[in-house]
């Protein structure tokens, strides 16, 4: 589900006259039983709440004190999340002929008029206190302290992401929980202003809006909201002034193309402006790729591959994003090692709703055709999935055929849309004859049919130095590993990294060093297998110089390798 939590309002929201109706509270325990949490979100004192609504047990937190104290009802712990008013300021508003007021835990609460004999005892103190109002109510607080920041607290405590809770409301001490939360709904009897930055007003006041709304919620995950459908958009880029996106939530996104054609960019491009919006990101990497993005935690190594234990850990603080290094397994082993990864994160979503998205880099090692034992292709929940792929023909045919957008980029984007369309027994449009410029891609939109090319990629943020660490100590493709078969190909010395071209070249004798150099290859490899022509001119310049000395060929060679890649420690 994409929505868990249900954070709402009390007075003029659940409750009329402070008392919530028997349908109200029969609709808040279709939504418990459902899964979902609800999170009391009020201005009222605990202790007085708990006397005027009998099922405070069925919230799985209370924000009270307009966001200054939290409550579990489950263990009757509560948390102050603020500092208590000064003994100087209720005197003073006693002194000042204030006699209707209440003070919890956090908060003063009073009524209007007296906001202005309020404001002159802050003022005339000197005080760091906010006035906020609730329709007639008057209630003072340290500054900061609202509603948005008690059910940050309250979702930090659960484990939960505000990208996840539908929030609803009706007044104006509600405005910054609702624009903290997805999606902000406000019951018919709501303000104006509050109406107005909601995805949805509903038809129904008070609790009946409630109602409405959890019915629906329950129905189709407010699937249908078309105004939630438009809020936080991925860009892609653009053709001409049409800017083409994607929408934050529900798709399925396989990116593919040959090697060096721009995947790693467009993808990276993307994670940045998902994580932008704040969605919590986990991105498996099988060749460690994406080792350096900045705000992620890396779990494994080139020697040490990720536990189920370790992902867990990390996924238990909301707001992570998260690397999982699969260097550390072998190709052939990697799928099944996986399976046990998914499985956690799969169950990790549906409990939490997040990581919002996941990124699966080589998607043909992890879901090769033949899927896993262990993993339940049924259960398996791809919304929010972006897979990326030199060869889809590799990646499992039940998972393709939940991908609903295609980026394609480099050269005959056609053949890759034909493959995919057989793949998924779908018809292939009249689209990508013409190769793409780096930069550019093509993106169909499946279910709607649509095509966009080529469109102009927007640019990341971040240099990526694309496979680097791949390059430098992971596994190239076989097709393009470097051979060491000297003039006669008596041997064949097989790198498949730089790593191993360097021990070798440090190793081999001087007739098959001599033989490849003269012949151009180390360079030619560099530039046609590697896409390095920066570091492939240096080489060709140091194969042209006749007048070097054979071991000084190697030491530039290794030199100039090793300033662009960083090598692992011996």
């Amino acid at each position: 589900m994409r929505f868990n939590t249900l954070a709402s309002d009390y007075d003029g929201t659940l409750a009329h006259d402070g008392i919530v109706d028997d349908a109200t509270i029969r609709a808040l325990e279709r939504l418990v039983q459902s899964g979902r949490k609800l999170i009391l979100v009020t201005g009222r004192e605990r202790p007085e709440l708990e006397s005027i609504f009998p099922r405070i047990d069925s919230c799985e937190r209370v924000v009270a004190e307009n966001g200054a104290l939290l409550y579990n009802p489950a263990t009757k712990e509560e948390r102050v999340l603020s500092k208590p008013p000064s003994a100087e300021f209720v005197q003073a508003l006693r002194d000042r002929g204030i006699e209707d007021f209440r003070v919890g835990k956090s908060i003063v609460a009073t009524w209007r008029p007296h906001e202005t004999v309020v404001l002159q005892v802050i003022q005339e103190q000197g005080l760091e206190l906010q006035i906020v109002f609730n329709k007639e109510a008057v209630m003072v607080l340290p500054s900061g302290v609202n509603k948005s920041s008690g059910l940050c607290a309250a979702l930090e405590e659960l484990g939960l992401s505000s990208h996840n809770v539908i929030a609803i409301g009706d007044a104006e001490n509600d405005h910054a929980f609702l624009e903290s939360c997805e999606c902000p709904i406000a019951v018919a009897n709501a303000i104006p202003s509050l109406k107005e930055k909601a995805v949805w007003v509903t038809e129904g006041e008070r609790g009946q809006g409630v109602t409405e709304a959890i019915g629906r919620l329950l129905e189709n995950d407010l699937a249908d909201l078309p105004l939630l459908k438009e809020r936080g958009q991925v860009r892609i880029g653009s053709v001409g002034d049409q800017v083409v996106s994607l929408p934050a939530y529900g798709r399925t996104v396989l990116v593919c193309g040959q090697s060096g054609s721009g995947k790693s960019s467009l993808v990276i491009g993307l994670v940045e402006r998902i994580t932008d919006l704040r969605y919590e990101l986990c991105l498996v990497d099988p060749e460690g790729d994406y080792q350096n993005l900045a705000n992620f935690r890396t779990l494994g190594s080139d020697k040490h591959a990720p536990t189920v234990a370790e992902l867990e850990e990390a996924l238990k603080k909301p707001g992570v994003n998260t690397v999982l290094n699969l260097v550390g397994i072998g190709t052939s082993d990697r799928a099944e090692r996986f399976s046990g990864l998914i499985n956690a994160l799969q169950t990790h979503r549906l409990k939490y709703g997040r990581p919002h998205w996941i990124v699966i880099d080589e998607a043909h090692h992890v879901f090769p055709s033949e899927w896993v034992a262990g993993v339940d292709e049924s259960n398996v929940d791809l919304r929010n999935v972006l897979l990326v792929t030199v060869h889809p023909e590799f990646v499992s045919q039940k998972l393709l055929q939940k991908v609903d957008t295609v980026i394609v980029v480099g050269r005959e984007p056609g053949s890759s849309i034909e493959g995919f369309a057989r793949a998924t027994e779908r018809v292939a449009p009249h689209a990508g004859t013409a190769d793409l410029e780096r930069g550019q891609a093509l993106v169909w939109f499946v279910n709607q049919d649509k095509v966009y090319e080529p469109v102009q990629i927007e640019p990341s943020r971040t240099e990526h130095d694309r496979h680097k660490r791949k390059y430098a100590e992971g596994r190239i493709e076989e097709e393009r590993v470097f051979h060491f078969r000297g003039p006669e190909n008596k041997m064949d010395l097989r790198a498949h990294n730089l790593t191993i071209f360097i021990e070798i070249a440090q190793g081999i004798d001087d007739e098959t060093w001599s033989f490849h150099l003269g012949r151009g290859d180390y360079s030619n490899w560099m530039a046609t297998s590697l896409k390095d022509p920066e570091l492939a001119t240096q080489v060709e310049a140091v194969e042209q110089d006749r007048s070097l000395p054979l071991p000084e060929t190697r030491r530039r060679i290794v030199e100039a390798i090793q300033q662009k890649y960083t090598a692992p420690a011996k």
